[in-house]
């Protein structure tokens, strides 16, 4: 389906449906077709809302995970939202988390899928190589189970990321900050239903990470999908779906 992109008050969104709030939370490198399978499917019987996070344009003092919870809360005021329910793949996840221990009152589900926050090993961290195809081919690929999920126009999309200087920057900084904002200690503070959906295959948030979100945040459930990697919503969507679809319906 194509995705309808808003623009109002300097952010940039999709909102679709109507009913219950779902938020959607995309990663470092995610895009808005990593969620066509939710929205397709959830914006039938939900408000489905993906705010684009500023990633690329904040400014670079800001270029970290306070700065995109700060956003976030930003945006939620702009919007009036509350009793939401919110999901985040990867670095979308931990900005789930952070925000959800300072706005616990407004968030009435969880749902994190990849989420970082504990631990992660990605190329996020380091300079990305820019002008390198292949390079970033591979890295995208490995992010997947099965490597054909990495379609050309994915690659493409992150290969033109990783073009820009500037853009590089503000992605080292923000990968940087996640890896060094380790939440163990906060995330037994979460009394928010959360629902973990991990790839088994996952080899950048690897399942140990899924044991041990699971073994912190109290009223949590996971659930594994198998031959599926970091981005079960992209990989698997009916599975993922039907996941979401029941811990929703609890």
């Amino acid at each position: 389906m194509a995705i309808l992109v808003k623009e109002e008050n300097g952010f940039k969104f999709v909102d679709e449906g109507q009913g219950d709030t779902l938020l959607l939370l995309h990663g470092l490198f995610g895009a808005l077709s990593n969620w066509e399978g939710v929205v397709a499917r959830f914006s039938k019987n939900f408000r489905v809302i993906i705010p684009m996070l500023p990633i690329y344009e904040m400014p670079i003092k800001e270029a970290g995970l306070e700065g995109l919870r700060k956003f976030l809360e930003d945006f939620v005021a702009f919007k009036g939202l509350k009793d939401m329910i919110i999901m985040g793949n990867s670095l979308g996840g931990h900005i789930a988390l952070i925000y959800t221990l300072k706005n616990g009152e407004k968030v009435k589900k969880l749902i994190l899928t990849g989420s970082s926050g504990l631990f992660e090993d990605s190329m996020g961290g380091s300079y990305p190589k820019r002008g390198n195809y292949e390079y970033i081919k591979e890295r995208v690929s490995y992010t997947f189970y099965n490597p054909e999920v990495a379609s050309k126009e994915l690659v493409d999309e992150v290969f033109d990321i990783t073009k820009s200087i500037p853009k590089c920057m503000r992605i080292v900084a923000i990968a940087k900050s996640a890896q060094r904002h380790n939440m163990a200690e906060e995330i037994p503070n979460i009394k928010t239903p959360t629902l973990l959906v991990w790839g088994l295959n996952d080899t950048i948030t690897p399942p140990m990470v899924a044991y041990e979100f699971n073994k912190l945040i109290p009223n949590s459930t996971l659930k594994f999908i198998d031959q599926c990697c970091h981005a079960p919503m992209m990989e698997h969507p009916e599975k993922f779906n039907e996941l979401v679809e029941e811990f929703l319906l609890q």
